[in-house]
């Protein structure tokens, strides 16, 4: 089994104790009841055509193992954005990465007390809308859709759930297959995984070859492998408006000068 799978099925089984029926209605009601988030997709759309940063908190991974243990998601979320990011992406699995929905929680409440605040993409391995109506009650302002990962009806029931509770959608990709899937799906926000998650090899030669074939009113994300200034500007080059970097910003003594280097790109 790969990696991708073998998490796919765990978190099958880590939601089977919450799964119940969850309505498109009690979807909106609970977005109208709410306070309004920020959109993550207006964050993506630079008029300059600058990149824009999706900071990522990831405490560990697969593939890296432990990156910043016990690392506080609010305290890297104020650092973010004081480093001026566009928007956060916040790891709540826990088994593989070490996150928890109640830090995505604990950074949109304390955003909701503060003049500034980013969006925030619910990273995690989402199957059911129960996830989503979670994420909207945790203050997220999107989700995300591995689109291998899901049959074409879980993408489809995911992708109108976000919809009705006032959320975004990043449908994340990996070959032309995946794409031409997301965009049957009407995705409007498509990110490159440049990391196979099958294998857990990186390439941002994917992103090279996919984002050109978007279509042209897709927000273009590249994800994974992106490290330097040199590599965000190798795949804004390619057509990407926003990058998503985890590791590299987690990892930075100073996230705010890898940020600057990202912007420049």
């Amino acid at each position: 089994m790969d990696k991708l799978a073998e998490i796919m099925a765990h978190k099958r089984r880590e939601i089977t104790g919450i799964i119940r029926p969850v309505f498109e209605e009690e979807l909106v009601g609970l977005n109208d009841s709410l306070p309004p988030v920020p959109s993550f997709a207006q964050a993506l759309r630079h008029p300059s055509g600058k990149l824009a940063v999706i900071a990522e908190i990831k405490r560990r991974s697969p593939s890296a193992g432990d990156i910043a243990a016990g690392a506080s998601a609010l305290a890297q979320a104020q650092r973010y954005l004081a480093a001026k990011a566009s928007a956060l992406s916040i790891l709540t699995d826990q088994h593989y990465f070490g996150g928890h929905l109640d830090d995505l929680e604990e950074v949109t409440t304390h955003f909701q007390t503060t003049t500034a605040r980013l969006p925030c993409l619910r990273k995690d391995f989402m199957l059911h809308p129960v996830q989503v109506l979670e994420a909207r009650e945790a203050g997220a302002s999107a989700i995300l859709i591995i689109v291998r990962a899901l049959e074409d009806a879980e993408i489809d029931s995911l992708h109108r759930a976000a919809k009705a509770a006032g959320l975004d959608a990043l449908f994340e990709i990996h070959d032309e297959a995946d794409l031409e899937r997301a965009v049957r799906h009407h995705a409007a926000i498509i990110g490159v995984n440049n990391r196979d998650l099958a294998v857990f090899k990186t390439d941002l030669g994917l992103s090279e070859r996919l984002i050109p074939q978007f279509p042209r009113d897709v927000i273009a994300v590249s994800e994974s492998g992106i490290l330097t200034g040199r590599d965000a500007a190798r795949v804004h080059a390619a057509g990407a408006q926003a990058i998503l970097v985890g590791e590299a910003l987690m990892r930075a003594k100073d996230p705010a000068e890898l940020i600057h280097e990202f912007n420049v790109a």
